[in-house]
C-alpha cells in the first residue's frame, strides 16, 4: 500500500479525528472510530478495513494486522484522505482513513513511526561491509552523528528489510547493515528514493542526511536519508 500517499491530496493539512468525523459521519469511540468489520484487505505491508460505523460502511487503513471479519476494532488518531489511489489494490478510495489500530489496549499498526514499521520483514544477522570513499558511512554512524551530518551527502552500504512504494512519489526504503542498536533504533536507517528495489537486497545508497523531518499526525524521525540513488 502506497501509505505515505495518504499526504499526496492534501500535504501541508492533516486531518484529525475531528475534521474526519465532521466529514464523514464517523462515530468518535474515545480518540477515533469503532466499528464492526465487514472486509479485510491485506497488502504486504498494510490491512485495509471496512467498517461498519453508526450504520454507515467506511474504510481505514493500518499497519499489517490480523483482523478478522466480524470483529469489533477501534481505530486510533484518524485523519481522512480523498481520491486515495491503492497500486497494490488497484483501486481507488474516494474516502479513507489513516490510523492506528488498537488492540487489547495497545496500539498496533502504526505505519512509518519508529525504526521500524509494522510489518517489518525480519532480516536475521545482517553484515554488511562499510561503503569505501570518503562520503561511506555505517547505517549506526549517520542515526548517532546525523547533526554533523545532517544536510550532507553519504553512502550507506546495507541490506534492504523494508520497502513502501509510491509514497509522496517516492520510494520509502528501511536498510540495515549490522551496526548500531535496536533498542534505540540506531540499527536501522529509513531512505526516500525513486529507484526500485527489493527486501532483501544489498544495496549502495547515496543520499542526503536530513533531521527531524516530521510529517504530522506522530509521523515524524529524528535522522533519514532523502533522495537517494542507489549505486551498482
Amino acid at each position: 500500500m502506497n501509505f505515505m500517499n495518504f499526504f499526496k491530496p492534501a500535504r501541508s493539512a492533516f486531518i484529525f479525528v475531528a475534521l474526519a468525523t465532521a466529514l464523514m459521519g464517523a462515530a468518535v469511540a474515545a480518540n477515533g472510530v469503532q466499528g464492526k468489520v465487514l472486509e479485510v484487505k491485506n497488502t504486504d505491508s498494510y490491512t485495509y478495513l471496512l467498517l461498519k460505523v453508526d450504520a454507515k460502511d467506511t474504510w481505514v487503513a493500518v499497519g499489517l494486522s490480523n483482523v478478522k471479519v466480524g470483529a469489533t476494532v477501534t481505530v486510533e488518531n484518524t485523519m481522512e484522505m480523498r481520491n486515495f489511489e491503492s497500486k497494490a489494490l488497484k483501486r481507488t478510495f474516494p474516502s479513507i482513513l489513516l490510523g492506528n489500530l488498537k488492540e487489547d489496549g495497545a496500539e498496533a499498526g502504526k505505519a512509518h513511526a519508529g525504526a521500524m514499521p509494522a510489518g517489518a520483514t525480519a532480516v536475521a544477522d545482517v553484515k554488511v561491509a562499510k561503503a569505501v570513499g570518503p562520503n561511506g558511512r555505517t547505517v549506526a554512524e549517520v542515526t548517532a552523528g546525523s547533526k554533523a551530518l545532517s544536510d550532507k551527502t553519504v553512502e550507506i552500504h546495507a541490506k534492504v528489510v523494508k520497502v513502501n512504494t509510491g509514497i509522496m512519489g517516492k520510494n520509502w526504503v528501511h536498510l540495515r547493515d549490522g551496526t548500531g542498536q535496536a533498542e534505540d533504533g540506531s540499527n536501522d536507517l529509513l531512505v526516500t528514493t525513486k529507484a526500485d528495489t527489493a527486501v532483501g537486497s544489498t544495496v549502495t545508497a547515496v543520499g542526503t542526511v536530513r533531521t527531524n523531518k516530521d510529517f504530522g499526525s506522530g509521523y515524524s524521525y529524528k535522522v533519514m536519508l532523502e533522495d537517494a540513488s542507489f549505486k551498482p
